[in-house]
């Protein structure tokens, strides 16, 4: 491990460093705390870590070990797993001075199948996906949502309060997982239903970026219309924030919870078909490019 730890001020791993976390890291180091990074791929941590004078850890455990709060900001259910199990995995660095928090988009038997591992070492352990962009994330106004018991909750709150502008705590390990499910149901049929308006106005004779501006300040303005406009007006020069291979995973976790719990998600299913679809030669593009690739079709319904 690189550099020395910034005196008496809090220490914190972050680990996954991605685009949002490694706002998440940002944040954090700007408010002061020491800030300890992982990643699979070690060059982005290295390259941020410089940007923002934090430690980088060879490896979970490593990363972990001394810490107050654990932040974990992974892709899928599996990276979860591989994060936390075997010699080197953030388990064998755990011990009672840390919470371990998961901010990853899961489902919420992932985080409450790991508990009995975490509290075997003596940690703490939460579930806490975030709502909002990585704009949100660096600025600390996340919308945090908080699974776990109350006295881990309240352990790791001086950071979460640092990364979020609402930090809710929703009930028992695993109610942060189902509501951040929960809300981007929300977020995806919000993204089909803009991109299906913005093409109706568009082949109709309107500006495109006109149009956008008019649902932006309608009832159906929402922060996720107002931070996504530029991916929508100018797809081509936008950089891809959430794409739509994240939009297909967590679509499938949303579906694979829904059956669980016996819920008919009609929306949800034809959002899935379409995310597919639009994602079939490029998943690495926004989910803005929804807009686009209805653009292309021959009706605003997608017929080939």
């Amino acid at each position: 491990m690189s550099g020395a730890a910034r005196g008496d001020a809090t220490t914190v791993a972050v680990l996954g460093i991605g685009r949002m976390g490694g706002a998440l890291a940002g944040r954090l180091a700007a408010c002061g705390l020491d800030v300890v990074l992982y990643n699979r791929s070690p060059e982005p941590a290295r390259a941020l870590a410089a940007s923002i004078g934090a430690r980088v850890a060879a490896t979970p455990a490593e990363a972990v070990a001394g810490s107050a709060v654990a932040i974990s900001m992974v892709s899928d259910d599996a990276a979860v797993h591989d994060l936390f199990e075997g010699p080197t995995g953030a388990l064998a660095g755990l011990d009672s001075r840390t919470v371990a928090v998961d901010m990853s988009t899961v489902l919420p038997g992932t985080i409450q199948g790991l508990e009995a591992a975490v509290r075997a070492t003596g940690a703490g352990i939460l579930d806490a996906p975030v709502s909002g962009s990585v704009a949100f994330a660096a600025a600390g106004g996340l919308t945090i949502m908080v699974g776990g018991s109350p006295a881990d909750v309240e352990r790791a709150r001086p950071v979460l309060d640092k990364l979020g502008q609402r930090v809710i705590h929703l009930g028992p390990l695993g109610a942060g997982a189902t509501m951040k499910l929960a809300v981007n149901t929300v977020i995806y049929g919000l993204n089909q239903s803009l991109s299906e308006a913005l093409v109706l106005a568009e082949r109709a004779g309107l500006d495109r970026a006109t149009a956008y501006d008019v649902i932006r300040s309608s009832a159906a303005g929402a922060p996720f219309v107002e931070y996504k406009r530029a991916a929508f007006i100018e797809p081509d020069s936008t950089p891809t924030a959430f794409a739509l291979a994240l939009a297909e995973k967590d679509l499938g976790l949303i579906l694979e919870l829904a059956a669980a719990v016996g819920t008919e998600m009609p929306q949800a299913k034809t959002n899935l078909e379409l995310v597919r679809r639009a994602g079939s030669g490029d998943p690495g593009r926004d989910i803005a490019s929804i807009a686009a690739y209805l653009r292309d079709s021959r009706s605003v319904g997608g017929s080939e």
